[in-house]
């Protein structure tokens, strides 16, 4: 019967880790942990003082800084592989996890699994043949050294790469060696495990090469593999299932995706919602259940490919038919905070995010220059964001690791603010009604465009009454749209009064919503 050594890299949520070495090791099997150095060093005495005990469990004999697409990934693998082998003996399968990975399966069926064939489970395709590469950089990974981080370090990565492209720095392959990629997920029996530890000491130049090569955590234990063991013991596959959306950014899964993933023949799945309790719930009693059966339709990733390959249905701007089936997440609250006024929301954001810690957006769909974290492009224009509104949304939950989200829409955005709203996910929306004195509908008209400098006064009169109405049409537009989870301030009311619609809206004590309004300067020009 095949013994499981989990080789799990992580860096968060230390309750999360402790359950799952808890859970993986109840049916026999083994776990390595890394938890990177990154990391809060609390964080990881929790994760040790809580398995102490837990004689299935070892740790990386030192912990050192990850960062994605370096080396320093390869090098945690590798140090928790190696405790792994010292530690379990016993361990016949390797297989690698993240902290966002769940099992898909009981424990009986992955022990099944692997018994059946006397093989590894690797991804390894040909670098320069293959099309796994699908945007971006591919042979520079190769053939230039990198010593920084693309994410950390953009202008100084790709700079370092661009001088030694001019003075004809490339490197050499190691001659004995085809390059292979593939997924860092993987699973490998004990003697390839040994072969490949055995490799790394005798091969020096093997391990500089890879210590700057970009990315190497794609193509380090995916060359090796083939390197050293035979063709017929290697099946091409990552036994966890995951997906990528168009922007190279990982599907993630949500409590109400059990059944769907179920029916996948894997054994894990990656990235599970960090909210997603009553998955991780009914996923660790699935693992723990030796009669659970399973029927495989494996129908996830030509499905995802199929939905997200419709396009977008009826006019333009239209939501695609995958994200409307997928939604923002059915547990995710999104709070909509509508005014015309755009300094009066910022200042009530401010307000609002320094009270509570929950993730705050400003005009991100109105303002070109709103902060917003790089996320592959999807970013950049106000007319991506808008047609790719549910994609960026998604993004966004997942960027701040977080259920809640809080954004200001200009009030003219109503069709956006449907879309939210016909979404499985909950949405509130919160009207914030300014007085609008004929000054600043005249500051109003200039900044838009509709008067200048030298407007006359007989045509300022003409507009200002079409204006005012204009911007009451658009409050009596999102009022009679129907939104169920509507709420109002209003300058000039009371503050308990606005204070009770704001704790309602946020779902905070109506002391913290009146700390947040009680502000003489809120509604000032």
């Amino acid at each position: 019967m095949a013994k499981i050594a989990f080789i799990l890299l992580c860096h968060k949520d230390p309750d999360a880790i402790i359950a799952q070495a808890n859970r993986l090791t109840a049916k026999g099997d083994y776990i390595a942990i890394h938890f990177d150095a990154n990391a809060k060093n609390e964080h990881f005495q929790r994760i040790r003082d809580r398995l102490e005990h837990n004689r299935n469990v070892t740790f990386a004999r030192r912990r050192i800084k990850c960062g994605w697409g370096e080396w320093s990934l390869v090098e945690a693998s590798l140090l928790a592989v190696e405790a792994a082998v010292d530690a379990f003996p016993r361990a016949t399968h390797f297989y690698m996890l993240s902290g966002d990975c769940m099992s898909i399966k009981s424990a009986h069926y992955a022990h099944e699994f692997l018994d059946r064939e006397d093989v590894d489970y690797i991804e390894s395709f040909d670098f320069f043949k293959s099309d796994w590469i699908k945007t971006g950089m591919k042979g520079d990974r190769l053939f230039y050294r990198h010593w920084f981080n693309e994410r950390k370090w953009k202008f100084i990565f790709y700079a370092s790469v661009n001088i030694q492209r001019r003075l004809g720095l490339s490197r050499k392959i190691p001659a004995d060696l085809q390059i292979m990629i593939g997924s860092q997920w993987w699973c490998l029996r004990r003697r390839t495990i040994e072969w490949i530890l055995d490799f790394c000491r005798n091969r020096p130049d093997v391990m500089r090469f890879f210590r700057t090569t970009w990315i190497p955590d794609e193509t380090f234990f995916q060359t090796l593999v083939p390197h050293l063991v035979p063709e017929n013991e290697i099946s091409t596959r990552t036994l966890t299932f995951l997906m990528f959306t168009d922007y190279g950014i990982p599907v993630t899964f949500y409590n109400d995706h059990y059944d769907l993933l179920l029916s996948q023949d894997y054994l894990f799945a990656r990235k599970i919602s960090a909210g997603a309790l009553e998955l991780k719930r009914r996923l660790g009693d699935l693992y723990a259940d030796d009669d659970a059966e399973f029927k495989i339709s494996n129908e996830g990733a030509s499905l995802f490919r199929f939905l997200a390959g419709r396009g977008r249905i009826g006019r333009r701007f239209a939501p695609r038919f995958w994200e409307t089936e997928s939604t923002l997440g059915r547990e995710r609250k999104l709070f909509i905070i509508a005014c015309k006024k755009w300094h009066v929301a910022k200042r009530l954001m401010a307000k609002i995010k320094a009270k509570t810690d929950l993730p705050c957006i400003d005009y991100l769909f109105d303002e070109e220059g709103t902060a917003l974290p790089d996320l592959g492009g999807i970013q950049s224009t106000i007319e991506k964001r808008t047609r790719h509104r549910r994609s960026l949304m998604r993004m966004l939950f997942d960027y701040y690791q977080s259920d809640q989200l809080a954004i200001c829409l200009d009030p003219n955005n109503l069709d956006l603010m449907r879309d939210f709203f016909s979404d499985r996910s909950t949405t509130k929306l919160l009207e914030v009604q300014s007085i609008f004195t004929d000054e600043y509908l005249v500051g109003h008209a200039k900044r838009v465009g509709l008067a200048g400098e030298r407007t006359s006064n007989e045509t300022i009169n003409v507009l200002l009454p079409t204006i005012r109405a204009d911007m009451a049409f658009e409050s009596d537009q999102i009022r009679d749209a129907g939104f169920e989870g509507l709420f109002r301030i209003r300058e000039g009311v009371s503050v308990d009064a606005n204070a009770a619609q704001l704790a309602e809206f946020l779902d905070i004590s109506t002391e913290d919503a009146r700390s947040i309004v009680d502000d003489q300067h809120l509604f000032v020009d």
